[in-house]
């Protein structure tokens, strides 16, 4: 029986249907490293996978039954790297060893998801490539001083270091998305471990950002017993602040011995 593969719209599915465009997201990530394990999200009809299914430790997840079952059947020496699982549940360092890659067309109502689960595994992932709505790409790589600059892009950066590769026009996907598309590349930084409580910083990025319209000292004030926080960073926007700055801040909070909530 032939398989074949519908997008679903349930699952955020639009099918990249652009050979070179896909040969080029390949090779964003092969170029890097092409010896370590990489792990394919969402490899859908395999347009991407073609390019990676021959690398030694490749593994494609998918939630698709219809996904796997035509890829299983396309290409049967390689059946048992592509798996019915999902990436945000599944135990990445069982399946892939210590040291893995991650690539994908990423699904957009789970592309964040996606990295906050390569940011749990930051100690295991070098980098990740991978296809995101346009904003969002943007978002996670953009500076201070964007206003598309998040909570993500600061808890990202910390960690990685993120390239804008290519913008990608809606009529090269079955069915074509709605928005623009981008592809973006985490590349690992030297930080093993952030010069501050890394719990902390998390919270302050998060709840700065909550409300950013706001400063930092009215955004964070509920986050702490003692209201009369003194700094100068306190008196900026959280776009404003660098991922240093906020490691800076967080530490003020530590040395202090301001406590939180």
């Amino acid at each position: 029986m032939k398989h074949t593969v519908h997008a679903k719209k349930h699952l955020g599915q639009h099918f990249l249907n652009d050979a070179n465009i896909a040969n080029n997201i390949a090779q964003a990530l092969l170029e890097k490293d092409a010896q370590s394990a990489i792990i394919e999200v969402g490899p859908g009809t395999g347009i991407l996978t073609q390019f990676l299914i021959e690398q030694p430790h490749f593994l494609a997840l998918d939630v698709d039954t219809d996904s796997v079952a035509f890829l299983k059947e396309k290409y049967p020496q390689h059946k048992d790297q592509i798996l019915l699982s999902d990436f945000l549940e599944s135990d990445l360092i069982k399946l892939a060893g210590n040291k893995f890659n991650i690539i994908g067309n990423f699904p957009y109502n789970i592309s964040s998801q996606i990295m906050f689960k390569a940011l749990e595994h930051k100690n295991n992932v070098d980098y990740v490539v991978g296809m995101f709505q346009k904003e969002v790409a943007m978002r996670l790589a953009e500076g201070p001083g964007s206003k598309v600059y998040g909570i993500l892009s600061v808890l990202l950066q910390a960690y990685y270091d993120i390239e804008y590769l290519f913008t990608v026009n809606a009529n090269v996907f079955t069915p074509p998305p709605k928005v623009q598309s981008a592809v973006i590349r985490l590349s690992r930084n030297q930080v093993q471990k952030l010069e501050c409580d890394e719990v902390l910083f998390k919270s302050i990025v998060k709840t700065a950002f909550n409300q950013r319209r706001k400063t930092i000292r009215n955004s964070i004030r509920s986050l702490f017993n003692n209201n009369e926080i003194r700094h100068p960073l306190l008196d900026k926007r959280p776009e404003q602040l660098s991922v240093a700055q906020f490691v800076e801040l967080t530490k003020f909070v530590e040395e202090n011995g301001i406590k939180i909530k």
